[in-house]
Parts: C-alpha cells; structure tokens; sequence
C-alpha cells in the first residue's frame, strides 16, 4: 500500500512538473548545487590537510574544490547553469561516442563494423539530447517524464 501511495505522488509530481517543466529543475538544481558546495568544501579542507604531506595534492585538491564551491553556488543561484553543465557533458559524450565509432567503424573494431555504426547513432542521439538539455524547459520536461514514468511503473511493479 505504501509502494502505491508513492507511485500515486510520483505521477502527480510528473503531471506537474510536465505543466511547469521549472519545477522540476529547480529543486534538482538547488540539491545538486548543495552536494557539489559541500564536496568543494570538503575538498578545501582536505587540501589544506594534505599541503603539509604533498604540497601539490594539496594545491590541486585546494583548486578543484574552489572551482566544486563555485559550481555548486551557481547552481543553488541560477538554474540554467545546471542545464547548461548538463547539456555540455551529455554533448560531449556524445561527440567522443561518435568518434570511437567512427575508429571502429574504419578498424573494425569488435568484430564487426555494425558495432562502429551503433556507436555512431548512439552518439548522434547523446548530441541531440545534449542539446535539448541545455535548454531549462526541456530539462524540466525530461524530469517531469522522468517521474511520470517511474511512478506508473512503480504502481504496477508486482511485490
């Protein structure tokens, strides 16, 4: 009964998200914005505890949670560098997958080159969604489907 109560609240979640997609990514954005804050802290901290064994772990564990700490706050502070981050890393998978494919597809890499092929679609859809998620809206609209679909399939989901 419990299971469906949540199911029942994830789709109103999603029916809701999907009417206003910002929503959705705003609360995403301000709990990502929140861990990555806390990781670059964290870090900072272990960088000045780590300069006195190593002083590049150090430095470099000081400069990588100065720039967590920065990116955290901008995503607390405005959404849509979320989405933008987001977008850029799901396009540049992407572009890396159609690369290897396009290596496989010329060595043959795996046996066949249908796997070069797969890869290169593959990678050509990461570039499209990649593209469509650095768009807030459709992040959102994607988080909204996101919930919709996971509560109707936790709702029929057998124990």
């Amino acid at each position: 009964m419990q299971k469906n109560m949540l199911a029942i609240v994830l789709i109103i979640l999603g029916i809701i998200v999907l009417a206003v997609p910002m929503l959705g990514l705003v609360p995403l954005s301000v709990l990502t914005g929140l861990g990555v804050a806390f990781l670059g802290i964290g870090l900072i901290l272990a960088g000045f505890t780590d300069r006195k064994e190593n002083t590049g772990l150090g430095l470099l564990e000081i400069v990588l949670g100065i720039i967590a700490l920065v990116l955290g706050l901008g995503f607390i502070i405005n959404p849509s560098l979320f989405s933008f981050v987001a977008g850029l890393l799901v396009y540049m998978a992407g572009l890396f997958l159609v690369i290897v494919g396009i290596v496989a597809l010329f060595t043959k890499a795996g046996g066949s080159r249908w796997n070069g092929v797969v890869t290169i679609i593959i990678g050509i859809i990461y570039l499209i969604l990649g593209y469509f998620i650095s768009n807030p809206f459709y992040l959102g609209i994607l988080i909204g489907l996101w919930l919709l679909i996971t509560g109707i399939l936790m709702f029929f989901q057998k124990d």
